[in-house]
């Protein structure tokens, strides 16, 4: 693997194969010590252009516990705000001698067009463009899906008649449209409820069904409830409303919570609004797995590096079982 830019790039025996060297990661992650020697002497850009904390910090952490060097980048403060562009920033940071970027852009595409230019040859993970794609995060929720579902016996799994519900601002999240190509791809059912100005023009957007309301969709018992926040930094109009209003048409209420089946999991890429579009009572109910998303992030952003910075692409290779040994 190259670089990882979309889901919708991912085939079905790839995205299997990602999750479960994620699952190998994973047992790192429990070690006293929680360190491998896979990227020693390899250096990692975390080149943000846009704010982040989780995202950030889980690709660093991910990056030092296979002893790679990281080096952290932001716009603010940087010869971006003096109007420096893409290319003279990533033409700069390859004099220095780098080995892989992790790049977060605020426009859609940045990756794909760092990617396929020639202004410096390494692999590019995509940490989020605009409202495009946010490929690491929909891993993970496929990876924390089939951890709940499967248990120990998740590797090798997918996630064939899964029916996961996703609610909320479709419109402008990146993280909707990449849990729908890769969901779809693990042979999941994919379903978005939303009012209809936070939905693609579509009839059915990047293959998922749509519900106009959110009580019809949750009498349907899907296994996944997964409430996306409402991205307010990215909406230039009223798309609803006010906040009251959207909570109690499509918000996870507690009413909402009490009628959900025991085993449906609730989900949330966070940062959450608690108490717009989700319930206080929902986020920290026992099904709720928010704060394994962020747990099983660290892993499963491992597992990019590890592929992508390798160039590995066959989870039985002795290179590979000798680096996850």
């Amino acid at each position: 693997m190259k670089h990882l830019l979309s889901t919708a790039d991912l085939s079905r025996a790839e995205a299997i194969h990602i999750l479960d060297v994620a699952e190998e990661m994973a047992e790192v992650n429990t070690r006293e010590v929680r360190k491998l020697p896979a990227l020693r002497g390899k250096t990692v850009v975390n080149l943000f252009f846009e704010d982040s904390t989780r995202t950030r910090i889980s690709f660093e952490a991910a990056a030092k516990r296979l002893s790679a060097d990281v080096l952290n980048f932001a716009a603010k403060g940087s010869s971006v705000s003096k109007g420096e562009s893409l290319k003279d920033t990533v033409q700069t940071l390859g004099a220095m001698g780098i080995d892989g970027i992790v790049i977060r852009h605020g426009a859609s595409g940045a990756p794909r067009v760092l990617a396929d230019a020639d202004w410096i040859d390494v692999p590019v993970v995509n940490a989020g463009d605009g409202t495009h794609e946010h490929p690491t995060q929909a891993l993970l929720d496929a990876f924390t899906m089939r951890r709940r579902l499967h248990g120990d016996a998740s590797r090798g799994t997918a996630l064939d008649g899964v029916r996961v519900l996703i609610v909320g601002d479709v419109l402008h999240s990146r993280v909707a449209r990449s849990n729908a190509w890769l969901l779809q791809t693990l042979g999941a059912t994919v379903t978005f409820a939303a009012p209809p100005t936070l939905l693609p023009v579509s009839a059915r957007p990047f293959g998922a069904a749509v519900h106009h309301d959110l009580d019809v969709a949750l009498a349907e018992d899907p296994d996944v409830v997964m409430m996306l926040r409402i991205q307010q930094e990215r909406m230039d109009d009223a798309f609803f409303p006010n906040p009251r209003e959207y909570t109690r048409h499509w918000g996870l209420t507690a009413a909402r919570h009490g009628r959900l089946s025991e085993r449906t999991l609730i989900m949330h890429p966070g940062p959450m609004n608690r108490g717009l579009e989700i319930a206080g009572v929902a986020a920290d109910d026992p099904r709720s797995t928010v704060v394994e998303q962020v747990e099983n992030g660290v892993s499963v952003r491992m597992a990019v590096l590890y592929l992508a910075l390798t160039g590995s692409d066959l989870p039985n290779t002795p290179a590979a079982k000798e680096s996850v040994a």
